[in-house]
């Protein structure tokens, strides 16, 4: 016989009033969590109660009912309702919807209640939020009917707006929350798409991986190019941004290059034009400029101008302000805050009457040039007064006006010209795209040429640091000149500099922790020499033996030259006298001596300076070094240009270095080169090969010291 299944019973529901209820000490809520109890009764002045109380009748004594029920289910949605009483707001008579229990346990209906409860999923919340904007409601109304801040509103809605099959893809945990944050850069389905496709195949499937993929040529809102124009103008403009509403993004990415480019190029020429007023024979305009741009350039000596009597008074009086201030509280052992701002204010405001416009000469003025460009924070550069080889005019001066030469500024130029001035703007030179060919191919010249001149300007920085090896490097060229070369020049001294020029220009060079460093020391040097060279030996003689050394040190080092330069004279054989090696040999025993080491110099690899520069295998083997076989092949199945971002960030910090900025060990490059002499001569040695020298050495030594 069949057995029969029971039937289950709800519990009754019946409204009570308010004023018959108090709270259960049986309801397991203790901690404050979520929605706090004012704005819960907010939500139920604005939508009344959506859920009913879960109550049970409280009897006296002998077991009989007393008229009250508590609430041991529903403790929070009570609170609220008190609330609403004691604001006034609700009778507290009004009748409430409750459950009433009359079996099992207290506690345990309070736990299951609390344990049953499930929140929505994110996506849900996504549509939910998308529908009540569809519906009329603001952002603003979103979020203060649901206790949220318009951000988070504003975030969601961006999340609503992805790619339903992404949605579907999240929805069966297909991917995370924070790849679908990602993805919301872009409101391009299809693009979103796309990109999923390809990184969820690569297992390169990060945040920020997808989000570079996304941004890929794009001009990150950060850039010289953006900061200078403002973002505000572009989009004014009618250029697209894409913007992370999840992530600090800089001001976002800048989707039409082209437009911003034109947009740059005519802001800096009209800038250019407004200083061409000035009078200036030509006016060279860039977004950036090379390092070394203005050698061979003679720079002019500017004057400040001449303060005012309104000036000259607010500076009396700042410095007056200052002097007081700090007497005032000379015994203090911390400024207050107000003081301590106010001095900042005053140190600034005199700085800003140092750093005052310069005045040139007129006659200068007329055969000189202004180079025009955006520095790293895309501010306007100006940099005044040059003047080319061509202008030092002896005998005739050319007319104003006349077509300059324009070689310093690179690259394909728009000339334009105003009244009394040509005004050029320089283009960056194209660069042919390298064969992705699956073979191991030697390194370009103009790679190894790029890649040494980083190294140039390290060893530079290095050996300017280094006074002594410096003074044994050049002691180094005197003997060679004294002992086996002719000097015939009208000098009674054959030595000079001879700062050699970089034929390409490397990326990131001109604002390399090496070139920086070797322009503020000569900066440095700058304005303690004097200004006439009549007065230089006096100048010189004034230092002592240690300022002489650095600044020996810091003159030596520009005559560096560790350049790669393919087939000429310098790489081709050896010089045979003593051993000597030749120049590039010579430029690593001065690296070895100084300890050059080009990842403190700051160089890191990266796609525009050498991965995305050389073949496949290429980025395979420096990851391979750097890394091991199993970080190569994680990336060994990529496209070149995925593969040279990938190990970009593989190489990140690891100190991994191409071969020709590797610090060259002594012993190997002998066994390289076979029996090769020595790089110095012999006689320049320490003390020990002192001691064990010949006497027929001797003299040599005694000579060299």
């Amino acid at each position: 016989m069949a057995s029969v299944v029971q039937k289950i019973k709800l519990s009754p529901s019946r409204d009570i009033p308010f004023n018959k209820l108090v709270l259960s000490q049986s309801n397991v809520r203790r901690v404050k969590a979520g929605v706090s109890i004012e704005q819960l009764a907010e939500s139920i002045a604005q939508r009344t109660l959506l859920q009913s109380l879960s109550v049970r009748a409280v009897a006296d004594a002998d077991g009989n009912e007393t008229g009250m029920f508590e609430v041991p289910a529903g403790g929070r949605r009570y609170r609220a309702l008190e609330l609403l009483v004691k604001q006034k707001r609700m009778s507290k008579t009004q009748a409430v919807p409750c459950v009433v229990r009359d079996g099992g346990i207290a506690e345990d209906d309070s736990v299951a209640e609390n344990d049953e409860r499930v929140g929505l999923h994110p996506l849900d919340q996504f549509r939910a939020f998308q529908t009540l904007r569809d519906l009329g409601m603001t952002e603003e109304d979103i979020a203060a009917r649901h206790f949220v801040s318009a951000t988070i509103v504003k975030q969601r809605l961006r999340l609503a707006s992805v790619s339903p099959k992404l949605h579907e893809v999240y929805a069966e945990d297909g991917m995370t929350l924070e790849q679908l944050m990602a993805f919301s850069v872009t409101a391009d389905h299809a693009r979103q798409e796309q990109v999923w496709q390809n990184v969820s195949r690569s297992g390169y499937d990060e945040p920020y991986q997808i989000r570079r993929a996304l941004t890929e040529n794009t001009v990150r809102g950060s850039d010289r190019r953006a900061q200078y124009f403002g973002i505000d103008a572009y989009q004014q403009a009618g250029g697209p941004v894409l913007r992370d509403l999840f992530e600090h993004d800089d001001g976002g990415w800048l989707k039409d290059v082209a437009l911003l480019d034109r947009l740059v190029t005519e802001k800096l020429k009209a800038d250019a034009e407004t200083i061409a007023a000035e009078g200036w024979k030509w006016i060279s305009v860039a977004v950036d400029f090379p390092y070394g741009h203005t050698e061979g350039l003679r720079e002019l000596e500017g004057k400040p101008i001449d303060l005012t009597i309104e000036e000259q008074t607010t500076i009396d009086a700042l410095n007056a302000e200052h002097d007081g201030l700090e007497a005032e509280h000379q015994d203090a052992d911390e400024l207050p805050d107000e003081v301590d701002q106010r001095l900042g204010e005053i140190e600034a405001a005199l700085l800003a009457f140092e750093d005052r416009s310069l005045v040139y000469d007129p006659a200068d003025v007329v055969r000189a040039g202004v180079f025009v460009s955006i520095d790293s924070e895309g501010r306007l550069s100006i940099d005044r007064g040059y003047i080319r080889p061509d202008d030092e005019v002896t005998v005739a001066e050319p007319e104003i006006g006349q077509d300059a030469d324009t070689s310093s500024t690179g690259g394909q130029e728009d000339t334009t010209s105003v009244p009394g001035t040509v005004i050029s703007v320089a283009g960056s030179p194209t660069e042919p795209e390298e064969d992705d060919e699956d073979v191991t191919k030697p390194l370009p010249d103009r790679l190894i040429t790029e890649l040494t001149a980083h190294r140039t300007l390290a060893l530079r920085d290095a050996l300017a640091e280094n006074p002594a090896i410096t003074f044994q490097a050049v002691l180094h060229n005197f003997v060679l000149t004294a002992f086996y070369r002719f000097a015939s020049s009208g000098s009674c001294l054959e030595i000079g500099l001879r700062p050699p020029t970089f034929p390409t220009q490397a990326p990131g060079l001109r604002e390399s922790v090496s070139a920086k460093a070797v322009e503020a020391r000569h900066e440095s040097w700058k304005t303690r020499l004097p200004k006439s060279e009549n007065d230089l030996w006096d100048a010189l003689t004034a230092l002592d033996g240690a300022a002489q050394a650095c600044l020996f040190a810091h003159c030596a080092s520009f005559a560096v030259n560790a350049l790669y330069e393919p087939a000429n004279r310098y790489n081709q054989g050896r010089v045979s006298a003593l051993g000597v090696r030749t120049r590039l040999d010579h430029a690593d025993v001065l690296a070895r001596s100084v300890g050059l080491d080009m990842v403190q110099a700051g160089w890191r690899p990266t796609v525009d300076n050498y991965l995305g520069r050389v073949t496949k295998p290429r980025i395979l083997e420096a990851v391979r070094e750097a890394k091991g076989e199993t970080s190569a092949q994680l990336i060994d199945h990529l496209k070149k240009a995925d593969m040279a971002k990938e190990a970009e960030r593989l190489l990140d910090a690891s100190g991994w270095l191409p071969e020709p900025l590797r610090l060259v060990d002594v012993t190997s490059a002998q066994e390289q080169d076979g029996a090769a002499g020595p790089s110095l001569p012999e006689f320049l040695a320490d003390d020990e090969d002192r001691d064990n020298a010949s006497d027929d050495d001797r003299p040599q030594l005694d000579a060299a010291e």
